[in-house]
């Protein structure tokens, strides 16, 4: 189930994801469109030359956080054509703005794959608070990372133009609700529009069920979009 814009402005602790009336997806012949996934009116722009899947994200959501082992384990597995990026949400100033400019600014330090997974575990199994700036310098000079190198890449122009192209990002894909994921700026999917009901026991999580509506839809892409 994703965490929606509305649960963050109440704040929910957790997401309220809907219950689909059609069948779970493994008995359908494919992903629907409009019950398991949605395909923009305006397609949003992406990099040329490969297919972009884009993960939109929120450090706090519990079930972004719940979601990364099974994402990290898709990503490593797709072929040469496949380009995967993840864009921070943004809801309001705050906390989004900061948490926005601590992944670029990490990203821009070239740590951010050694500490991605570390935020998730400070917020949400340390129970760290992560939303000043001095609470993320504590945290990543605490990781190894030069407090004042990571304030200044936070300050830069380039983390705050990536900031608001984060945000024109998730715009374009009309994001609402994270965990979320787009396939080549047409096509956008998240835990209850991938049949994100309850499941019975051992069948394939709610959230994990979205890497399965976009592994269909990167193969449509790849054929320009036919079925």
């Amino acid at each position: 189930m994703p965490l929606t814009r509305r649960d963050f402005s109440a704040g929910l602790a957790a997401g309220l994801g809907g219950t689909l009336a059609s069948p779970p997806l493994a008995a359908q012949p494919g992903p629907v469109q409009d019950v398991h996934y949605v395909r923009l009116a305006e397609p949003a722009p992406v990099t040329p030359g490969k297919i972009e899947v884009v993960e939109f994200f929120w450090y706090e959501c519990p079930h972004c956080n719940a979601f990364e082992p099974a994402l990290e384990a898709w990503a490593r597995r797709q072929p040469e054509d496949v380009a995967f990026r993840r864009v921070p949400i943004w809801f309001r100033e705050e906390p989004f703005t900061a948490q926005q400019r601590l992944f670029y600014a990490l990203e821009s330090l070239g740590v951010l794959e050694t500490l991605h997974r570390r935020i998730y575990y400070a917020i949400h199994a340390e129970r760290t608070r992560l939303r000043s700036s001095d609470e993320m310098v504590a945290f990543v000079t605490r990781n190894g990372v030069d407090g004042d190198k990571f304030m200044a890449a936070f300050n830069s122009f380039a983390v705050q133009a990536k900031g608001l192209q984060a945000r024109q990002t998730a715009a374009a894909y009309k994001i609402d609700a994270v965990p979320a994921m787009g396939v080549q700026g047409r096509y956008y999917t998240n835990g209850t529009l991938a049949n994100a009901a309850p499941q019975p026991k051992g069948s394939v999580p709610s959230n994990d069920r979205m890497l399965v509506v976009v592994d269909a839809l990167v193969t449509r892409a790849r054929k320009g979009g036919k079925a």
